[in-house]
C-alpha cells in the first residue's frame, strides 16, 4: 500500500513540477519538486524489491550522482543544448536497456501487451539514443552542423521503419528470436542517425524538443513492460509536453514538422544567398556612437541571440541594461521562441545573469512595442530579426514570425562580421538607414559600453 502511495505522490509532484516549469519565475521550484518526485519514485522501486543487490544499487546511485553533480557544476550555460541533447539520449538508452533485460529475464512469460511494449521500447529508445548523440555531436561541433543529405535518403528511412515493424512483430510472436531482436535494436540505432543528420543547426531547437518527446515515449512504453504506473504517467507527460513544445517551435519558424525533419534546411544556402541578398550601404558605428544613442533613449529593448551565448556576454549585457534602467530608461528583453540552440536557451542565459523575470518578454507580448522604442540592441541575433521574413517572398524564411526590431527609431547590432545566420541568407536589417552596426566580440563590446555609460 505504501509503495503505491509513494508512486502516486511522485506522479503528483511530476505533474505540478512540470506545470511550474512552464513559467520562468516558478521554474526553479518546479524543477526541485520534480526532483523530489523522482526521489520518491526511486524509493518506492527499491521497496518493491527485485533481482538486485544493495552493492549494485549503491554503485548506481554513486555513479549517477557523480555524473549529475559534475554536469551541473562544470558544464557552461552556453553548452546547455549539448547537455540536454545528451541527457535525452541517456533516457532513451536506459529505456532500451531495461526492455532488453526484461525480455531476457522473462521472455515468453511476458503477456502480449508487455511483448509489444518491449519492441516499442527498444526501437524508440535506440532511435532516441543515437539521434541524440548525433545532435550532441553537431552542437559540440564534433561533426558538421550543416544538413548531410544523400540520394534516396528518405526511402532508406521508410524501408528501415517498415523493417522495424516486421522485426518487432516477429519477436512479439516468437520472444526467443534473438537474431531479429538484435537486428531491431540496430535498425533503431541506424534510423536515429539518419533522421538527425539531415537537420541543420537552425532547426536544433525543434530536434531537441522532439528527441525529448521520444525519450518520454520510450519511458512510457517501458512502464508497460514493467507494469509500473508511475513510469507510464511520467513518460506520457514528457512525451506529450515534448511534442507540444515541438509544435510551438515549428510555429515560431512558420514551418511544418515534416519540413523540419525532411527539408534539409540550409543545405543549399550558399546558392540561395546569391539571389536573396540585402542591398544597400552598411552604417558602421563606434562604441561611443552606440553609447550616445543609448544615453538619450527613454525606452530600450534588448534582443539576445546565439552570438551572445557564443561570446558568453550575458553578464555584460545585464550590466548595460541595469545602467540604462538606473538612468531612467525603460529596459526590456525580447525573446524569440527559436533564438539559440534549444527551447528557452536565451531565458536560461539571462536567468544565469540575474536579469529580472519581469523584464523578459516573449515575441507576441513585445512585438507591438518596437515602433514606440527609441533604441534596440541586437546581440548576436540574426534570422529572427531579418525583415526579409516579412517583405521578401523568395526568402526561405518568408512568413516566419520575427521580432520587429526594424520598426524602432535606432537599431544597434552587435556582431563579429556580416556573415549570415543559420539560414545562410543576408539580413536586410543590416542595411536599413536606422541600423548601426558595431563589429567585434559581443562581450568585449558590451564591456566597453558599460564603461562608456558609467563615464
Amino acid at each position: 500500500m505504501i509503495i503505491e502511495v509513494l508512486y502516486l505522490a511522485a506522479t503528483v509532484l511530476f505533474i505540478v513540477g512540470l506545470k511550474m516549469m512552464s513559467g520562468v519565475p516558478t521554474a526553479k521550484t518546479g524543477n526541485l519538486l520534480s526532483a523530489v518526485g523522482m526521489g520518491l519514485a526511486i524509493l518506492a522501486t527499491l521497496m518493491r524489491g527485485g533481482e538486485f543487490t544493495w552493492t549494485q544499487i549503491i554503485a548506481g546511485i554513486v555513479v549517477g550522482s557523480v555524473i549529475g553533480v559534475v554536469s551541473a557544476t562544470k558544464v557552461q550555460m552556453t553548452a546547455m543544448p549539448q547537455m540536454v541533447a545528451l541527457f535525452n539520449g541517456v533516457g532513451g538508452g536506459a529505456s532500451q536497456l531495461v526492455a532488453i533485460a526484461e525480455l531476457y529475464r522473462s521472455g515468453s512469460e511476458l503477456p502480449l501487451i508487455a511483448l509489444i511494449a518491449v519492441q516499442l521500447s527498444v526501437f524508440v529508445g535506440a532511435l532516441t539514443f543515437s539521434g541524440s548523440v548525433v545532435a550532441f555531436a553537431k552542437l559540440q561541433e564534433l561533426m558538421p552542423g550543416r544538413p548531410i543529405l544523400f540520394t534516396g535518403q528518405h526511402w532508406i528511412n521508410v524501408l528501415l521503419l517498415l523493417g522495424a515493424i516486421l522485426l518487432g512483430g516477429w519477436v512479439t510472436v516468437d520472444p526467443g528470436a534473438w537474431g531479429p531482436f538484435i537486428l531491431l535494436n540496430l535498425v533503431g540505432l541506424v534510423l536515429g542517425i539518419l533522421v538527425v543528420i539531415p537537420i541543420g543547426g537552425a532547426d536544433m531547437p525543434v530536434v531537441i524538443s522532439l528527441l525529448n518527446s521520444y525519450s518520454g515515449v520510450a519511458g512510457a512504453t517501458t512502464g508497460f513492460v514493467l507494469f509500473n504506473n508511475a513510469l507510464i504517467i511520467t513518460g506520457s507527460l514528457v512525451g506529450a509536453s515534448g511534442i507540444i513544445l515541438t509544435n510551438i517551435m515549428c510555429k515560431g519558424m512558420n514551418r511544418s514538422l515534416t519540413n523540419v525533419l525532411f527539408g534539409g534546411f540550409g543545405a543549399v544556402s550558399t546558392a540561395g544567398s546569391a539571389t536573396i541578398s540585402a542591398t544597400g550601404a552598411v552604417s558602421e558605428g563606434t562604441i561611443d556612437d552606440a553609447v550616445t544613442v543609448l544615453q538619450n533613449a527613454q525606452q530600450v529593448i534588448i534582443v539576445p541571440g546565439y552570438g551572445m551565448a557564443v561570446s558568453q556576454a550575458q553578464h555584460a549585457l545585464r550590466e548595460v541594461g541595469d545602467l540604462l534602467s538606473s538612468d531612467g530608461a525603460t529596459v526590456k528583453y525580447a525573446i524569440h521562441p527559436v533564438a539559440g540552440r534549444m527551447p528557452g536557451h536565451m531565458n536560461v542565459l539571462l536567468a544565469e545573469a540575474n536579469v529580472s523575470y519581469d523584464q523578459i518578454c516573449d515575441l507576441e507580448d513585445i512585438n507591438d512595442e518596437f515602433s514606440k522604442t527609441d533604441a534596440v540592441i541586437v546581440v548576436g541575433a540574426n534570422d529572427v530579426v531579418n525583415p526579409g521574413a516579412k517583405t521578401n517572398p523568395s526568402s526561405p524564411i518568408y512568413g516566419m514570425p520575427i521580432l520587429n526590431v526594424d520598426e524602432a527609431r535606432t537599431v544597434i547590432v552587435l556582431k563579429r562580421s556580416m556573415s549570415p545566420g543559420f539560414a545562410g541568407i543576408d539580413n536586410e536589417l543590416f542595411v536599413l538607414p536606422n541600423t548601426m552596426m558595431v563589429f567585434g566580440d559581443a562581450k568585449q563590446t558590451l564591456t566597453k559600453m558599460v564603461q562608456g555609460l558609467k563615464n
